[in-house]
């Protein structure tokens, strides 16, 4: 095994691991843990449940994955968590298995930059390429979608969904669905504008950026109804093609926005 093992590293003999996964010292593997390729295990991680990882992970120290929920309703069942390739995932974090009562998977995805004492609770399903700040505490089935940013310290209420590229501020209480790509801030959180760092940085071109700009402008300063204002977001189609996977994004999130949203 070309994976470096640390001689006092617990590793059960039915996990399954690819040869070349690090375990730092005093770790601890349980049975029905799978780890890919190219992950390591940093000192004092403990990996439980039924947990699957993918590739290319990294876990820092004092970090607790694939614990049993903390839900009064779960009985022992196998149920999952998994997580997909390339996450960083800082020292202490929490991350949960499902409840079979409820759907049974607690979801990562991959490439996402997860910093210290972050807690993913059960039946959490978050996207791909998120960056979630330090003592983040996702509650249950909360949904993220991709490209985030969640700021420091916020707080996500359980059955919330988070749109693509939206953003938290520092310290935001979230009890409703945010759409893609807002900015939420406060407590409780209120709208703050359209969020265009993030895709400005993945490539958005000016006017697909103006485009996200005038959905926050229809749903949030136009001072139309709800309906309306998803109404007239769907008009917005065609004028600038390249934006209209954008809009067909907030209208699908915005027809299933059973929580409501920050206002």
């Amino acid at each position: 095994m070309s994976g470096l093992r640390h001689p006092t590293a617990i590793i059960h003999p039915g996990a399954k691991l690819a040869d070349d996964v690090s375990v730092g010292p005093y770790s601890i593997i349980g049975e029905h843990v799978e780890i890919g390729a190219g992950t390591v295990v940093g000192p004092h991680v403990v990996i439980d449940g039924h947990t699957t990882i993918g590739r290319g992970n990294r876990f820092f120290q004092f970090c607790s994955i694939g614990e049993i929920p903390q839900d009064k309703s779960y009985k022992g069942e196998p149920t999952q968590l998994i997580i997909g390739d390339n996450n960083t995932i800082r020292e202490s974090c929490t991350f949960n298995l499902g409840v079979a009562q409820k759907g049974g998977i607690t979801r990562i995805g991959s490439d996402n930059w997860i910093m210290a004492y972050v807690h993913v609770a059960h039946e959490c399903e978050l996207g791909d390429n998120n960056t979630i700040a330090n003592s983040v505490q996702f509650a249950g089935h909360v949904t993220v979608g991709s490209n985030t940013l969640i700021g420091g310290m916020s707080g996500i209420h359980q059955f919330v969904r988070i749109g693509d590229y939206a953003m938290t501020g520092f310290m935001t209480r979230l009890s409703q669905d945010l759409p893609p790509f807002v900015t939420a801030v406060g407590n409780p959180a209120e709208a703050k504008g359209p969020h265009q760092e993030g895709p400005r940085r993945a490539g958005y071109s000016p006017a697909r950026l103006d485009m996200i700009k005038q959905m926050y402008k229809t749903l949030y300063r136009a001072g139309s109804s709800f309906d309306t204002a998803k109404m007239e977001i769907a008009a917005l189609r065609g004028q600038v093609p390249e934006a209209d996977a954008d809009i067909g994004n907030m209208l699908t999130f915005l027809n299933n926005a059973s929580r409501g949203i920050v206002r």
